[in-house]
């Protein structure tokens, strides 16, 4: 019976860290996945801030320059 026992906790060990590595894989490729999709949102949003700051800064010489010719006459 102590055999028997044995031989069932030795079974449930392996199986549980067989199981338990493909966790860790998973959990590694999930953290790998989540790395590359956050870099490529902020890629897209300091790209998007760049267009922005670029368009408002456009805007600001646009109106000097008018202001300007109006003073200037």
């Amino acid at each position: 019976m102590k055999k028997t026992m044995v031989l069932f906790a030795l079974v449930g060990l392996v199986l549980t860290t067989s199981c338990g590595k493909k966790e860790v894989e998973q959990t590694e490729e999930t953290i790998e996945t989540q790395l590359e999709e956050t870099e490529q949102v902020i890629e897209e949003s300091v790209e998007e801030l760049e267009e922005s700051v670029e368009d408002a800064t456009e805007s600001v010489e646009d109106t000097v320059e008018e202001v300007t010719e109006e003073i200037n006459g």
